[in-house]
């Protein structure tokens, strides 16, 4: 079986992450999207059961799809799950670059390939630290949030 890991803080879980996650999905027998839970670099997010139990809502159908929380190295968590690739999404050079460091540290060390997608053109300014601060800002969000189907 060949499987796949989409890892992130997905706070919020975003048009974006949707996209890369149903691109994804035909590349694999079984995807894992893995909700990061001690992600020390973003204080302030919803709790990780919180940010699971939306993102299982929202693939309640899809039997290839499994949501799961997650604590420490993406590799080790891939490697836990049974998989050879974790998948990323890149929406900008910058993140080209850091997604680039951390596939080189995830092959080294845990023998774990990534996979880059690139998000499509009309979803690069879509981020969930952008939809964050405009609902700050009461700004609608929803066009930035997937609909559960």
């Amino acid at each position: 079986m060949r499987t796949g890991v989409f890892v992130g803080s997905f706070n919020p879980f975003t048009i974006g992450h949707d996209s890369i996650v149903r691109r994804a999905l035909p590349l694999f027998d079984r995807l894992v999207i893995g909700v990061v839970g001690d992600n020390v670099n973003k204080p302030g997010m919803c709790p990780a059961e919180e940010r699971m139990q939306a993102i299982q809502q929202l693939y309640k159908n899809q039997q290839a799809i499994e949501v799961k929380t997650y604590n420490g190295l993406a590799m080790d968590f891939a490697r836990q799950e049974g998989a050879k690739f974790i998948v990323k999404g890149v929406r900008t050079i910058t993140d080209f670059e850091h997604e680039q460091w951390q596939a080189d540290i995830n092959r080294r060390l845990g023998g774990i390939e990534t996979l880059l997608l690139f998000t499509e053109p009309e979803l690069a300014s879509v981020s969930s630290s952008a939809v964050r601060e405009l609902s700050h800002f009461g700004v609608d969000v929803s066009q930035f949030l997937p609909k559960i189907e």
